[in-house]
């Protein structure tokens, strides 16, 4: 049975745990608004919503109920949205234990993404106002110098710490790549929660052309660069195979709004 009331969701364009969200309301036809925050302003809103003593996106709202970081959101949808088809009953354990592995590798992606993105201050001031007000356009442009060094310390966007996000990219790849052997969808024989986690936290690296941040050539060119190391394993070839048979174009409505 669906919620009562409306429902909101918070991101931030670039987050693949907000894509992660997204599709995963998008599969199930659960109607929601999005609001798109900007990076940096985004901090107190979320830290007032989501009660947790973070700034993380994505969050969902439904009246004065808040939820924050999508494994919590996906056990809320599930309870209060299901029974939802990608999740089913009897998978259900294994379905969260593939989602919490892919979860973990979330920040490493982005500090992988970052380290050589940060080199293109350009691109960056560009995705991050992709959705800004014109104020929020001026104020992240005119203090980046500031947020920039801030951002880097906080995501640890420093080569030794890049170097162990890449290992961990590598094993996570290498999992994957093993357990497609002779099949096609991660948990049982239909595309699920472990899918959708999966293929969205890896779409950085994978760049499919549904998404209209990730798939563009400066992206692929100037952040995932490093990434097409991986280009054609078997692990990324199946995200963007999952992309075109079960996403769509990402915000569609958004963007004919801007």
């Amino acid at each position: 049975m669906s919620s009562p009331g409306p429902l909101t969701l918070y991101t931030i364009n670039m987050s693949h745990y907000s894509e992660k969200i997204r599709w995963l309301l998008d599969y199930e036809q659960i109607p929601y608004t999005e609001i798109p925050v900007t990076p940096a302003l985004h901090t107190l809103p979320m830290l007032a919503k989501g009660g947790f003593k973070q700034t993380t996106v994505p969050v969902i709202q439904q009246g004065s109920e808040c939820v924050q970081d999508s494994p919590r959101i996906v056990d809320w949808l599930t309870l209060n949205c299901g029974p939802l088809k990608t999740m089913p009953e009897a998978f259900q354990e294994e379905i969260l234990s593939v989602q919490q592995r892919f979860d973990a590798i979330g920040k490493p992606v982005a500090r992988y993404l970052y380290l050589p993105g940060f080199a293109h201050d350009a691109l960056i001031k560009d995705i991050w106002t992709q959705f800004a007000t014109p104020a929020e356009n001026l104020f992240v442009r005119a203090f980046y110098p500031v947020i920039k060094p801030v951002f880097k310390v906080k995501l640890k966007i420093n080569p030794k710490d890049v170097a162990r996000a890449e290992e961990k990219i590598a094993a996570a790849i290498e999992w994957l790549n093993k357990r497609l052997e002779g099949r096609e969808y991660l948990v049982g024989e239909q595309f699920t929660v472990a899918d959708i986690t999966a293929a969205s936290l890896l779409a950085p690296l994978a760049c499919p052309p549904e998404h209209p941040i990730y798939g563009q050539a400066e992206f692929r060119e100037k952040m995932s660069g490093p990434a097409q190391k991986w280009n054609d394993t078997p692990a990324l070839i199946w995200v963007r195979k999952m992309y075109a048979q079960h996403r769509g174009l990402v915000w569609k409505d958004l963007l004919k709004a801007s």
